[in-house]
């Protein structure tokens, strides 16, 4: 039954990461400027629309990297 135990909190792990995301993204807008960083690039013509969010990406990028060096570091 030991196997049972380890997939028991690999789950509860991913509730946990899953609920901190949702907040985030749910109640994140109020605490953070995501998304219209300064460098995004946003275009608006007469009918047309263009978002780019260049520095976004970047910084998520950056973000993950950091964290999933950090939890498969062996």
């Amino acid at each position: 039954m030991s196997g049972f135990d380890s997939f028991g909190k690999v789950l509860m792990a991913m509730g946990i990461v899953l609920l901190v995301v949702g907040a985030v993204l749910s109640f994140g807008e109020k605490f953070f400027n995501f998304g219209r960083l300064p460098g995004d690039i946003y275009v608006q013509k007469e009918n047309v629309k263009f978002y780019f969010p260049i520095v976004t990406s970047l910084v998520v990028s950056v973000v993950l990297t950091i964290v999933l060096n950090l939890l498969f570091r062996r």
